[in-house]
């Protein structure tokens, strides 16, 4: 049964009520403190302090003070009138229950119109973060979008610039070769104009003398003809280089048949290249050649540039893919950037393609002979 606490005091204005009420012992964390507009109670075991308050006050604002053995209440009124009395009189245990339950009621719509606030709240805060989020997403997006068109139309610029300066060597290079084909067809011209004007002179001459008949006529034209045949072309030397051979083995070791048929594959491979490639427009004529994309390709997997020696090799296979040394090159690039299964790939492309070429070969002398061909 709990202890009613009836040594109490209480003070006002107009416009607030002062309440102290002694606890022994009492401490915020054990003091159960419930406040609504008509109703003040606090639990403290074994005490029990409860008001019917005279008129509603402003709970919200209201405050409690728990130290010094002491709860001190301030109230705020809600209308500014002075009180006859603290709590209402004439209450009957009935109406105290009711006074009590509506409390209870009360504090829970309040405590769940709180909850409902908070949680709109925070779906606000939510949704004003995702459009910030969204927002700023969005400035990025038109940023990046705005570089890349500032590239595109920049590197359109550079293209359409080398483009009218290719135009531009071309069409000089048209009009020398038209100016050189004039220069040399001036003195043709006016070869033609000299032997035609010998011939008629030749034939006026040859009307006036009549004395001299048709030998001389025959002798004229005879003449004109060693004077038109060009001179005979001056002796020079032509040197030819033959390609060594491909490998330098002892011919007690090597298989001089199945080597020489192994070039001519090799031979044959490369010369069925792929020329309708649309990357192969702009390139050089030395450059469609596999041969010198492999050398590239090694060249920048020396430096360590495994991508662009990649994209070397991958041009050159599209030229040609029946040189396995391409799969093998190409594979030893992955294989250094960590690509195991693309490495394993082009190794057995390879494998597949030396098993073709040289399927007559011994495996052990096929293999001696690629570790000398492939200086490995």
């Amino acid at each position: 049964m709990p202890l009613q606490v009836r040594d109490y005091s209480w003070q006002q204005t107009k416009t607030a009520v002062f309440i102290s009420v002694p606890l022994r012992g009492v401490c915020i964390r054990e003091a159960d403190v419930f406040c609504t507009e008509n109703y003040l109670k606090v639990n403290f075991a074994p005490f029990l302090f409860e008001v019917f308050l005279y008129a509603p006050i402003d709970d919200e604002n209201s405050k409690a003070k728990i130290g010094n053995d002491t709860i001190v209440f301030t109230l705020h009124k809600k209308e500014a009138v002075m009180w006859e009395t603290l709590s209402v009189s004439g209450v009957d245990k009935e109406m105290m229950q009711k006074i009590r339950e509506k409390s209870v009621l009360q504090a829970q719509e309040k405590a769940k119109e709180a909850i409902e606030a908070k949680a709109a709240t925070r779906r606000e805060d939510q949704k004003y973060a995702l459009n910030v989020m969204m927002k700023i997403e969005e400035e990025e997006r038109k940023k990046i979008e705005c570089m890349k068109e500032n590239e595109r139309i920049k590197a359109t610029k550079e293209l359409e610039a080398w483009k009218t300066c290719q135009r531009k060597a071309e069409e000089q290079k048209r009009i020398q070769r038209k100016e050189k084909l004039h220069q040399q067809e001036r003195p043709i011209e006016e070869e033609k104009k000299k032997l035609k004007h010998k011939s008629l002179t030749g034939n006026s001459t040859s009307r006036n003398i009549a004395t001299k008949g048709r030998n001389s006529e025959n002798i004229f034209s005879e003449k004109l003809k060693e004077d038109s045949i060009p001179a005979p072309r001056s002796v020079g030397s032509i040197k030819i280089n033959f390609t060594p051979r491909a490998f330098p083995t002892a011919l007690r070791e090597s298989q001089v048949a199945e080597e020489e048929e192994w070039l001519h594959k090799q031979a044959e491979a490369r010369r069925a290249m792929n020329t309708d490639i649309p990357e192969l427009r702009d390139l050089k004529e030395e450059e469609k050649n596999p041969e010198w994309l492999k050398d590239k390709g090694n060249k920048l997997f020396a430096t360590e540039n495994y991508l662009a020696a990649i994209n070397a090799y991958n041009l050159a296979i599209r030229l040609n893919n029946k040189i396995p040394l391409l799969y093998l090159n190409r594979a030893a690039c992955h294989l250094k950037l960590k690509n195991l299964h693309k490495a394993i790939e082009d190794s057995s492309k390879a494998y597949r393609i030396m098993k073709l070429h040289l399927r007559l070969i011994h495996p052990t002398k096929l293999y001696k002979m690629m570790l000398r061909r492939f200086g490995i």
